[in-house]
């Protein structure tokens, strides 16, 4: 059994259920809601998010991770809100974006970490709220310095407190691989690493690989473009045939959250994926067992292998 931080106190990995590893109920930027609040439809925010994860709830989600740390706007405070309204699980994260503040960049990591472990140890921003995961992000261009102390400050605040690393990735240019030196060279165990974003490749070797080292993937991009759903969910049945099933998590990387910069694009999201949350259940799980895969398997890519996850199993 395993402690997990969410944003209404802790929980039991056994409480877990099905789980999405990898979702926005909002992101922004930094500073925005303190600043700018007006720029923040934080009252749709909510509305949206509570209706849409009543429904989730009633079809079997029991837990979302939002991946949305301090330069992706994080407000805990709306998301414990939407968590005890709609008695999901929603845990938060700590570590960073793909926008960290400069004052990080080429700062001494060991300055870096102990916010990182305050959040998970203490709470964010005095609320009491605390992290039950880190992220690491990085892009296409992979690790340079503006990635490199973030990067390296997350791998430090994981291994004071245990809390597992999911990350960003840009997997066209197999960017997981850097992630992967990055945290071996700061001794991380990496059974305690999701490599996220890693179905916008088809590319199978480069995924075997990540696995073969010992990190877990983060398909967590659905429904995608290119490659389209299908193929994403083709990749997913060419794993486990391979016998990779035990180190996949399925997720969406889906925002439900309204703010006023491109309206028009958050329009098109939901027209694109009108099942938000729940595209996974209704497309990606009933194809793969169209596919052959077993009902055992496939249960097992939301909610034991997260479990198993966060119990370092």
């Amino acid at each position: 059994m395993t402690t997990i931080n969410t944003v209404t106190g802790t929980i039991d990995s056994s409480e877990l259920g099905y789980t999405l590893v990898h979702e926005h109920i909002l992101s922004t930027s930094a500073g925005i809601k303190e600043v700018y609040p007006e720029f923040i439809d934080k009252e749709t925010t909510i509305h949206t998010a509570i209706t849409h994860l009543e429904k989730c709830k009633n079809e079997g989600i029991s837990t979302v991770i939002d991946m949305a740390p301090f330069d992706l706007g994080r407000d805990v405070l709306l998301l414990q809100e939407v968590s005890k309204k709609t008695n999901i699980n929603i845990i938060t994260t700590t570590g960073s974006w793909i926008a960290p503040p400069r004052e990080f960049v080429g700062t001494d990591p060991n300055l870096i970490a102990p916010l990182y472990v305050r959040e998970i140890n203490e709470g964010i921003q005095g609320t009491g709220i605390k992290a039950g995961v880190i992220k690491i992000s990085t892009d296409r261009e992979g690790i340079t310095e503006r990635f490199d102390s973030v990067s390296r400050a997350v791998a430090r605040a994981h291994l004071q407190t245990g809390v597992p690393v999911l990350t960003h990735t840009y997997s066209p240019a197999f960017v997981g691989n850097e992630q992967v030196r990055i945290l071996e060279e700061e001794g991380v165990d990496l059974n305690r690493v999701c490599i996220g974003h890693s179905n916008d490749t088809t590319n199978i070797d480069y995924l075997k690989g990540l696995m073969d080292k010992g990190a877990w993937l983060g398909l967590d991009h659905f429904p995608g473009t290119n490659p389209d759903w299908d193929t994403r969910t083709l990749i997913i049945k060419e794993l486990i045939d391979s016998g990779y099933g035990e180190r996949i998590m399925l997720s969406h990387d889906f925002n439900l959250g309204k703010h006023n910069a491109n309206l028009n694009d958050q329009v098109r999201r939901w027209e694109r994926n009108p099942d938000g949350y729940l595209f996974i259940k209704h497309k990606v799980l009933p194809r793969l067992m169209e596919l052959g895969v077993s009902e055992q398997a496939v249960n097992a890519l939301n909610e034991g292998n997260v479990r198993r996850f966060f119990e370092n199993r």
